[in-house]
């Protein structure tokens, strides 16, 4: 087995697209629309879905926002250095919800972005053990 997705509901779909693509850096892999069900799946990532988990963005049509609720956590991207990434996506009009540092109970250096719809993306330097 191998976890080959993580589905996201996006209001607008081209801001989404912006932010994975042009803030994050991701590549739209592939985009279709299903107009009998009144919906389009969008898949991005960092590489093919042959080998790399990617993120689906579903946009159901007419519906431009959802209720996050209590129980979506976020995703999570690991990324050589946490402080130039922040600066990087800041420059880039992204949204950084927690500044980088170390995480509260050890030593890793991690950061928070929001997407537009409001999902939290957590940053983190590579692992190394905690």
């Amino acid at each position: 087995m191998r976890l080959l997705h993580t589905m996201l509901r996006v209001g607008d779909l081209d801001a989404s697209l912006a932010f994975y693509t042009e803030v994050l850096g991701m590549q739209l892999l592939r985009r279709r629309d299903y107009p009998e069900g009144q919906f389009t799946l969008a898949f991005v990532g960092y590489g093919d879905e042959a080998s790399n988990s990617v993120i689906e963005l579903t946009h159901n049509w007419g519906v431009d926002s959802y209720d996050l609720g209590d129980g979506y956590g976020h995703v999570a991207l690991e990324v050589d250095d946490v402080y130039k990434a922040c600066d990087d996506i800041r420059a880039r009009g992204g949204k950084i919800t927690r500044e980088p540092g170390p995480m509260q109970h050890g030593s890793s250096i991690l950061a928070f972005v929001e997407d537009p719809d409001g999902y939290k993306i957590e940053l983190l330097s590579p692992q190394r053990g905690d």
